[in-house]
């Protein structure tokens, strides 16, 4: 658990700038839950971190807005009984997240428009339905 956390192939977060804090945790475990510490916090200053680039960091302050609080992210893990389950959990998570936010924007869509065939094949589809709704009609003669 002392080696970094790593996002991307190029990008893993030190474990120094991430901080773990431990509480206990509700749920099943019967009488365990009362006496361990095994819900996982792990806290990540974003906004100031020196090991993310400052293109990332802008990219990820902007796509996590809604999560952060004075710039940094936490996630709770308390899903599983055993401590460490759990601190792996928060680990993973905070990955993706991360990773999600640090990602390059999709490339920008180019408007595209209907062939000609793709017009003529709606159009004449159009009147086929207009004649057959046409023939279904009963005439007042």
């Amino acid at each position: 658990m002392d080696d970094g956390l790593r996002v991307t192939d190029r990008l893993v977060v030190p474990a120094a700038e991430l901080r773990e804090r431990f509480s206990r945790s509700s749920g099943p475990g019967g009488q365990g839950v009362n006496t361990t510490d095994s819900r996982v916090e792990l806290s990540f200053d974003v906004a100031g971190s020196p090991s993310l680039p400052e293109p990332l960091r802008a990219r990820a302050l902007d796509r996590l807005a809604g999560r952060l609080v004075d710039g940094v992210l936490t996630i709770a893990a308390s899903e599983h009984r055993a401590q460490l389950a759990n601190r792996e959990a928060a680990r993973e998570r905070m990955a993706a997240l991360l990773r999600e936010a640090v990602a390059p924007p999709p490339p920008p869509r180019r408007p595209t428009r209907p062939s000609r065939g793709a017009k003529e094949r709606r159009l004449a589809d159009k009147k086929r339905q207009a004649q057959r709704k046409r023939d279904r009609r009963v005439d007042g003669d």
